[in-house]
């Protein structure tokens, strides 16, 4: 057992946040039976779901990740089939969101959308064992691959409703998303091609994306004016990429995201708080100093896979510290706040059904310490 028992403890405490304020949330007000949908969104104040504009397939699969994972297999169940109902066309391609009423709004092909649905589908199949899950995953896939590559080994941000390129270039966020799904489908199908494909889209992410000044990912491809840099998907690149060292250990991108961590680390948490801005200029200027709770949860994973990959006891006891600090800051007793400024003011209240979704990953990084 790596966790001391004081940091046992204040895991246990924000898991047992999870468990009571978090997830029943989102079986009660945040729940739309006619629709049979998540709300996009509560009110930070009062709990209850904000006007209703539209539904997002991603937030949809997010949701079903975070039941499946919880072990709410019957809710999960009604999850994957709006999320087919409503996004899907049944061979392996999804729309962006619908309207308050259920009819399509939005029948842009993204690729950030179809990366979450393949995420979703893997772990909804490893808690249940649904066969259809897997047939969706598989499709998806299939899509992803046929439709949305680039020819220089990555993939299109976004495609018009018939799969058509439309100028929306490659970014890292999707990418880093689709990096997270074909590990969990690694994981759950055994199928090699996965094992074959990510270090390959490894390769190309350190080639086009990553500043060799600081090792960081940019959001844009490199030379792109108005690069930034965000420092929570620095902890999120490190994190995905150090749990699966066997897979990316022949590619520039482990070496790389040492040091993007130790320049996010330097350049983009505030110590006294342990607060983690939103975006750094490519020197490490801070660009935005707004905390997005997402970031904070990326820097409290990272630090947990850090201590647990580096057998260091550092990390461990900073994230005893993060766990003091977020809970006062980011945390209320009936949800949390999504972004505060440095000084703690709380600058976006509501609370989006997406964000569930980064406290469980972080929780469950963190329940691996013991």
């Amino acid at each position: 057992m790596l966790a001391s028992p004081t940091l046992s403890e204040r895991i246990a405490s924000l898991i047992a946040h999870f468990d009571t304020a978090i997830l029943p949330a989102w079986t009660g007000p945040g729940w739309r039976a006619d629709l049979r949908l998540a709300h996009e969104a509560l009110d930070g104040a009062t709990s209850q779901p904000l006007p209703d504009r539209r539904f997002r397939a991603m937030a949809c699969a997010r949701q079903l990740y975070v039941f499946a994972t919880a072990g709410h297999l019957a809710h999960a169940d009604t999850l994957f089939t709006s999320l087919q109902h409503y996004f899907g066309d049944g061979t392996g391609g999804w729309i962006y969101s619908i309207d308050a009423d259920g009819a399509p709004r939005d029948t842009t092909r993204d690729l950030y959308t179809h990366a979450f649905v393949v995420f979703a589908c893997a772990h909804y199949h490893r808690a249940g064992g649904s066969a259809a899950a897997l047939e969706t995953l598989r499709r998806t896939v299939d899509v992803i691959e046929h439709r949305f590559g680039d020819g220089n080994g990555l993939y299109h941000a976004a495609l018009s409703p018939n799969f058509a390129v439309n100028g929306g270039g490659v970014l890292q966020n999707p990418i880093m998303h689709l990096t997270e799904a074909y590990l969990a489908a690694s994981e759950v199908t055994g199928d090699p091609w996965f094992a074959a494909r990510l270090p390959e889209m490894a390769a190309a992410v350190a080639q086009r994306f990553v500043d060799p000044a600081n090792g960081c990912v940019a959001e844009q491809p490199q030379g792109t004016p108005g690069n930034r840099i965000e420092p929570g998907h620095q902890f999120e690149w490190y994190s995905l990429v150090m749990t699966a060292p066997a897979l990316f250990a022949d590619t520039p991108l482990p070496a790389s995201l040492r040091r993007a961590y130790d320049f996010a680390r330097a350049h983009g948490v505030i110590n006294d708080t342990l607060g983690v801005s939103a975006a750094l200029d490519l020197d490490g200027t801070l660009q935005d100093g707004t905390q997005r709770i997402w970031a904070q949860t990326e820097f409290a994973r990272a630090l947990a896979v850090k201590g647990t990959v580096e057998q260091d006891p550092a990390p461990l006891i900073e994230l005893e510290q993060w766990i003091d600090r977020f809970r006062s800051r980011f945390l209320h007793a009936d949800g949390w706040h999504e972004c505060v400024a440095p000084d703690g003011e709380v600058v976006r209240a509501e609370m989006p059904s997406t964000t569930p979704y980064h406290l469980l990953t972080a929780y469950q990084a963190l329940r691996t310490l013991g």
